[in-house]
């Protein structure tokens, strides 16, 4: 499962990405007062990821602030070999959702705009996307997460079963013999 870090433990150096931004105006009674909204991912790429949402009068703020809420909600996700998904996940949120593969080395990331700063931020190098329904940036990095949250090691897999990792895989007694063998004939 993935865990959520307060802002205390971040020791090591963050990534950022802006998503978008996008401007929103008020209306009053002197005519339209106009703001920033801005959505941003933070990641150290090496398996924990954020993402912020900030608004203010100027771009910059409304960047920082976002960055800011973006380091507050980092969670980690586990990958393996430290370049992919363990599994295929689904995720989802409002009319948005997103369907994320593990994939082969050498696959790089197959994904659009703001699912693609998640995983370059996130440290995933090879994963194949598809994203259904809306294509709201703040939507599909949602469902992003919503999929990453969803996404499980073995290893945790193995210790809510009360089994072996071994077990879980569908790695035999022997089979690493049979392996040896079958590399040197």
């Amino acid at each position: 499962m993935a865990r959520q870090f307060d802002g205390e433990r971040q020791t090591d150096e963050l990534v950022d990405k802006l998503v978008h931004i996008n401007r929103v105006a008020r209306v009053v009674k002197g005519g339209r007062r106009f703001g920033f909204a801005a959505l941003v991912v933070v990641g150290d790429t090496k398996g924990r990821v954020g993402f912020g949402h900030g608004k203010a009068r100027e771009v910059p703020e409304a960047i920082r602030k976002a960055t800011e809420a973006a380091k507050r909600k980092l969670i980690r996700v586990h990958l393996r070999e430290g370049r992919t998904l363990h599994h295929d996940v689904e995720g989802r949120h409002g009319a948005g959702r997103v369907i994320l593969r593990a994939a082969p080395p050498g696959t790089g990331i197959i994904a659009g705009g703001p699912m693609r700063a998640v995983f370059e931020t996130l440290g995933v190098h090879d994963v194949v996307t598809k994203s259904l329904g809306s294509s709201n940036p703040h939507n599909m990095v949602r469902a992003t997460f919503d999929a990453l949250v969803k996404s499980l090691s073995p290893r945790s897999v193995a210790a809510k079963r009360g089994k072996r990792v071994g077990d879980i895989l569908g790695q035999r007694k022997g089979a690493s013999v049979v392996v040896a063998e079958a590399v040197t004939e």
